[in-house]
């Protein structure tokens, strides 16, 4: 009999001392919330909020030619990244359907770090292995060597900075640089999926505890709080982030869902699922069958995944991708895709089917939600 018991992440007692609500989130016990997922959501927006994402998959390709069989098993030129930058990328198959988003950070000439979602590391690792071929270089299953806590929101700068002497100030966003965090190792990250500025700290399991407390006891003045996947999901909402699964699958390539500027057709050697991507680019230039928009109901009902987006007469025009109350907007709102013809901000006559009921929503411009630099 197959065990499906969930893997627990380095925090797991943490977590269960705070009273956490836990879920299985792709094979991992994980936070849902700690109490309101709408308190929680504020603190980000409004102070800082503390995250175990430990589920993601860390995978390291190092060797002479790492980047170039990067550059051959993703979309992107991460050849040309510069050490202790990072980069948003994806990684598709040959009909140029996406497999998985990414974040590659370079941490030496020959060393990436690749963080894939969890559900879909195995997936990512079994690609980077099959496309390897004579490429120089080796991809290493680095799952187990990590975990990984984000501090996000406007007070996260101020409250990281009391326990560390690395230059936040001078690192950049999507830049990481190694350093000690409250005397720990950690390779300190200026990412994230909240909108809000942050960092992201990758470091021993063995080290993620006390990290945790220290990161709880210097933020507790200005209001940090820790902070579930529930609240997670509905602050990349807000920012117009995707989820794969979502708004990206198999099914979608990275021109359907708006993200084509992360595909480099020019690269020198080709890559996997170019020439499908080359058609997909082609096709958009000449108007993408349907397109990624904000939805914002003029109701309370929540739009949520699934959910046909109709018009006025009632014929389907697209479906709802994902949905959820906004506590920033206090109204609910969901990305879709939707034919062209209802994709410009302020269409009229566009509604969700929720329930049987057609429920207007008003069509808007990504992101929801924006924060103030």
């Amino acid at each position: 009999m197959t065990d499906v018991t969930p893997r627990t992440t380095a925090l797991d007692a943490v977590h269960r001392a705070l009273g956490a609500t836990l879920t299985d989130f792709a094979g991992w016990s994980m936070p849902l919330r700690y109490g309101s997922e709408r308190a929680e959501h504020q603190a980000v927006r409004s102070a800082a909020g503390l995250f175990d994402l430990s589920h993601m998959g860390e995978l390291t390709v190092t060797g002479p030619q790492a980047g170039a069989l990067l550059d051959h098993a993703l979309v992107g030129r991460l050849s040309g990244l510069a050490v202790g930058r990072a980069r948003y990328t994806m990684i598709c198959d040959a009909a140029g359907g996406i497999l998985d988003d990414l974040i590659v950070y370079r941490l030496a000439d020959a060393e990436y770090l690749l963080v894939a979602n969890a559900a879909n590391a195995q997936t990512v690792l079994d690609a980077l292995g099959a496309r390897r071929g004579a490429f120089d270089a080796e991809v290493r299953d680095d799952r187990a060597a990590y975990a990984l806590i984000a501090v996000q929101g406007p007070a996260a700068s101020g409250i990281l900075g009391r326990l560390t002497d690395a230059d936040l100030a001078g690192l950049k966003y999507y830049a990481g640089l190694p350093g000690t965090v409250a005397g720990r190792h950690a390779l300190i990250a200026r990412t994230g999926y909240t909108g809000e500025d942050g960092f992201e700290l990758f470091c021993a399991p063995a080290d993620a505890e006390p990290l945790w407390q220290a990161l709880t006891e210097v933020g507790r003045p200005d209001g940090l709080v820790p902070c579930g996947l529930a609240c997670r999901d509905t602050l990349r909402l807000e920012a117009g982030m995707p989820l794969y699964g979502h708004e990206l699958s198999t099914a979608t390539t990275p021109f359907d869902a708006g993200l084509g500027r992360v595909v480099k057709l020019d690269k020198p050697g080709g890559f996997v699922g170019r020439e499908a991507l080359a058609a997909a680019a082609e096709r958009a230039a000449a108007g993408p069958p349907r397109a990624l928009v904000g939805l914002v109901a003029r109701g309370r009902r929540v739009p949520r995944a699934g959910y046909a987006v109709v018009n006025a007469a009632g014929a389907p025009v697209g479906e709802v991708t994902s949905g959820a109350p906004s506590p920033t907007l206090e109204r609910p709102i969901a990305m879709a895709y939707v034919d062209p013809e209802f994709a410009a901000p302020g269409t009229e006559g566009v509604c969700v089917d929720i329930r049987g009921s057609r429920e207007p929503h008003d069509v808007v411009a990504l992101p929801f939600y924006r924060r103030q630099k």
